[in-house]
């Protein structure tokens, strides 16, 4: 019967629509016995007056879920609760808005940095290619040179690592004395 004071006080608390299979119960009528969660750093659980759950090392949402909920709903503060959790104030809310914007999912970490690879498209790829074919010597910084002079935004660097991807460096030869 906890668990169901708990998805209640979270729906409740977060001012969340209580689904319809929820409706009949009044808030009255759910048994709070002290404090419904408790995050230990070292063990990793959540902990309630009838027992506690295990949480794997890897499950985000469920730790930022429990900062949320701390904060919120059992009073500690969003101040308090993002640096128990090691966030900072601005982070709590903007997991906050995120939660109550798409639900618990949100609170998911997405992949940072670029999606695609913006500078170095397959046109580009194709001309360094090309030039390199045209002129075997150029250099990594001779080629970028030639494409910025058509008005392409390329440096050196990504110049060097298309020549390098498709094995297309100068072959140095040891002259043996």
């Amino acid at each position: 019967m906890i668990w169901l004071a708990v998805l209640l006080a979270i729906f409740w608390c977060f001012d969340l629509l209580v689904p319809p299979y929820l409706i009949g119960l009044s808030r009255p009528f759910i048994p709070i016995l002290g404090p419904m969660l408790e995050f230990f750093d070292s063990s990793a659980k959540l902990v309630g007056h009838s027992g506690s759950i295990l949480l794997p090392d890897d499950d985000e949402i469920t730790r930022k879920l429990a900062m949320l909920f701390e904060g919120q709903c059992e009073g500690l503060g969003p101040t308090q609760a993002a640096r128990k959790f090691g966030y900072t104030k601005q982070r709590y809310f903007q997991l906050l808005e995120q939660f109550e914007a798409q639900g618990a999912l949100a609170l998911q970490s997405k992949a940072r940095g670029p999606k695609t690879n913006y500078r170095r498209t397959e046109e580009m790829v194709r001309q360094i290619i090309r030039h390199r074919f045209l002129d075997p010597d150029a250099s990594a910084e001779v080629i970028a040179q030639k494409l910025q002079q058509a008005h392409h935004l390329i440096s050196i660097r990504s110049v060097e690592r298309v020549i390098s991807d498709f094995g297309l460096q100068k072959k140095t030869l040891r002259l043996s004395p």
